[in-house]
């Protein structure tokens, strides 16, 4: 007789029994290896990214794959709201889902149709096929999925803020997640996150997903602007593998004193 199993906690799950801000980490290199390493650093989330990092759906199982047996919930971003992905990524065994670039309360309404089998939603039925219910191993899995899942999407646009409470108030949409970069962008102020304009939208936006009764997060890689975000009660998002990796590696090589020209040919 096969194994009986259980689906795994997904975002919502752990969000409902913290007692503080839960801290993740974005794993952006397409790496499993790295994901594995992160998952085992202490963060109580990982947030695999497919809209600006090279990831694929066969690089994206092998990183649920290795961070499974760890002790953090693996949130995973899809390149853009499209229902097929999204079915794909949901047979793959994602379970927490953050949907980028949802502008109106229509975009959200589409993001959670394409979470949930008929009649709620439009999910295509593949579960004898998929991961998501181990091959039909998990009883009762059709009936029982969208208790499984957590969708949040991402407010990060002027248009989205404009529409952040019809948007936090669709049915099925668990939390937001607000990005500053893109609003930033959005509100042509492009690479400043800390105009007064820009932080003003994102607490705007934080205050409208609490008083709905979701969960909101802020990516912030600034700690004292984390922070602030932090005291008004979001969870954020404070690095990046890619990004760590980066300034340890131009840290270490600074560290040895040698100037290096820096427009070097790559042979140098």
């Amino acid at each position: 007789m096969p194994f009986r199993v259980e689906p795994d906690p997904s975002f919502k799950d752990a969000l409902h029994g913290a007692d503080r801000a839960l801290l993740g980490i974005w794993v952006c290199s397409g790496s499993a290896l790295n994901a594995e390493i992160c998952a085992g650093a202490g963060f109580d989330w990982l947030f695999i990214d497919a809209e600006h990092s090279p990831n694929d759906l066969s690089s994206i199982l092998a990183q649920l794959q290795a961070v499974r047996s760890y002790p953090v919930v693996p949130v995973v971003r899809p390149p853009f709201n499209d229902t097929v992905l999204i079915k794909q990524y949901l047979d793959l065994g994602v379970q927490s889902l953050i949907i980028p670039m949802v502008h109106t309360a229509e975009d959200a309404r589409n993001a959670v149709a394409a979470c949930h089998y008929p009649p709620h939603g439009v999910r295509g039925v593949g579960s004898a096929l998929a991961r998501s219910a181990r091959w039909n191993r998990i009883d009762g899995y059709l009936q029982r999925a969208s208790e499984t899942l957590t969708l949040m999407v991402q407010i990060e646009s002027a248009e989205a803020v404009e529409n952040v409470e019809q948007i936090v108030g669709t049915e099925g949409v668990d939390g937001i997640f607000i990005g500053p970069s893109d609003l930033a962008a959005s509100m042509g102020v492009i690479g400043q996150q800390g105009h007064p304009d820009v932080v003003q939208a994102v607490t705007t936006s934080i205050n409208a997903g609490l008083a709905a009764g979701k969960f909101v997060g802020v990516n912030a890689f600034d700690k004292s602007t984390a922070q602030r975000y932090i005291d008004a009660g979001a969870l954020r998002g404070v690095g990046a593998d890619v990004a760590l990796l980066a300034r340890a590696s131009e840290a270490l090589a600074a560290s040895f004193g040698e100037e290096r020209p820096t427009d070097a040919p790559a042979s140098y």
